[in-house]
């Protein structure tokens, strides 16, 4: 009941967000889903999902999908045997279980949605070939391993007018949503910088079971160029997604640089990179990630000349905070004058330290979870039998961010985003 009261609390106020004409525009799929129906108890009404790939995450999605009304795990598909018996325990075999995905498709007629949370590297024909069998697609980030097949899904969702949703479920998060608006509303003056960065203190390596080493690329794929871009399609991808979308822009080229400096296991992918984003205007993209220290974990500092908005601790600062209670203040003056006092060097020897002012939340601290809250919008939309509008954008928009910027650090140049990959200048892609 909890669970169902924060999803009613969401929809409400995504309906309070999206009627503001700026941020319908901006936004247009918060709008279009706080306008359709949540019902949906009729047995026509019902979603049969499929699941293609129930790793880690394929199970989280999963899971979310059974709090959802009315909406049944009709199939589910694994190659690889202890992903697929865990697929078969969790909808304890109710589901039709494959081992192709292929198989599948054979009977597509019975399924109205998958759901594809696969390696990176066969995302793109496997969602293409559901497409084309009439069936929407909810995709896992990123979209693709290449820019080719990351344009190819984008065509053939158009092409078949089926959903294509690719999972950033920022974009349905409530702290994002208030974030966004706040600083759509100009709270925090013109964004000339976003600094964000996802640290974490692991190798990602996952144990192959004894005597079976020909799995190891199967189970260590994140490890190998072939399959995975590493850092920048696993964890980038979300935060570059949030810089266009705050943006309003996708970026003009970009620069950085890669390097497996501690975990030297005979893989292939960066532990650690660094890339700098240009878009319009001057307004620059830093980005970093490292997975051997994770004391500062992830963020993404939005910063304008009137203020910051560090989103996932819901915090927003103004450049200009309101002064502390009268006796506090007076204890403040008392301690400047004291301590700043710097009889030799003069004024200018005084450090520039970071600002202590602690800010202020941009929404309560209630329970919510977001992928949760993107799988029912997906869900909602297969309902509706439509794809709500700019989702597929920031999806690909996101994915060709960050393989440019791999790019970037293999080829150790400044590369400009390709024409034929241009959203906004490319009549296919719209």
């Amino acid at each position: 009941m909890k669970d169902e009261r924060t999803r009613r609390q969401f929809i409400r106020d995504v309906s309070l967000l999206s009627s503001s004409a700026v941020l319908g525009a901006s936004m247009p799929w918060l709008k279009a889903m706080a306008g359709e129906t949540q019902a949906g108890n009729g047995a026509s009404d019902r979603v049969r999902l499929g699941f293609v790939g129930v790793g880690d995450r394929g199970r989280a999605l999963l899971l979310n999908c059974q709090q959802l009304e009315n909406v049944e795990i009709a199939a589910v598909c694994d190659n690889y045997e202890p992903h697929y018996q865990r697929a078969v325990e969790l909808t304890n075999g109710k589901a039709k279980a494959f081992y192709d995905y292929r198989k599948m498709l054979d009977e597509a007629d019975k399924l109205d949605a998958v759901i594809i949370a696969t390696p990176l590297h066969e995302h793109a024909h496997i969602t293409i070939d559901f497409l084309n069998s009439g069936i929407h697609v909810f995709c896992e980030k990123s979209m693709a391993r290449t820019l080719e097949d990351s344009k190819a899904m984008t065509l053939t969702a158009n092409r078949t007018g089926k959903i294509l949703q690719i999972g950033h479920q920022r974009m349905f998060n409530p702290a994002y949503l208030k974030a966004y608006e706040r600083a759509a509303s100009g709270e925090i003056g013109q964004i000339t910088q976003i600094r964000a960065y996802w640290h974490r203190n692991n190798d990602w390596r996952r144990p192959v079971p004894k005597g079976r080493p020909e799995l190891e690329r199967k189970i260590n794929w994140r490890m190998y160029d072939e399959y995975s871009a590493g850092l920048m399609t696993e964890l980038a991808s979300h935060q570059i997604q949030v810089a266009n979308w705050f943006l309003g822009e996708t970026p003009t080229r970009v620069m950085g640089s890669g390097s497996i400096c501690f975990w030297k296991d005979g893989r292939e992918v960066y532990d650690n990179v660094a890339c700098v984003y240009d878009y319009p205007k001057g307004v620059k993209v830093i980005y970093d990630s490292v997975i051997s220290n994770r004391k500062y974990g992830l963020e993404e500092q939005i910063m304008g000349h009137l203020g910051t908005i560090e989103p996932e601790v819901r915090k927003i600062y103004s450049e200009n905070p309101p002064p502390a209670p009268g006796f506090l203040q007076l204890i403040n003056n008392l301690e400047k004058d004291i301590f700043e006092t710097i009889p030799i060097g003069g004024a200018s020897w005084v450090p520039e330290t970071a600002v202590q002012y602690k800010g202020e939340y941009l929404v309560e601290d209630y329970q919510y979870d977001d992928t949760l809250l993107e799988m029912e919008g997906f869900v909602l939309a297969v309902r509706n039998g439509r794809p709500y509008p700019g989702l597929l954008r920031e999806g690909y928009n996101a994915t060709v961010a960050v393989l440019l910027g791999l790019q970037a650090m293999q080829e150790n140049r400044i590369i400009e985003w390709p024409e034929e990959y241009a959203w906004k200048k490319n009549t296919e892609l719209v």
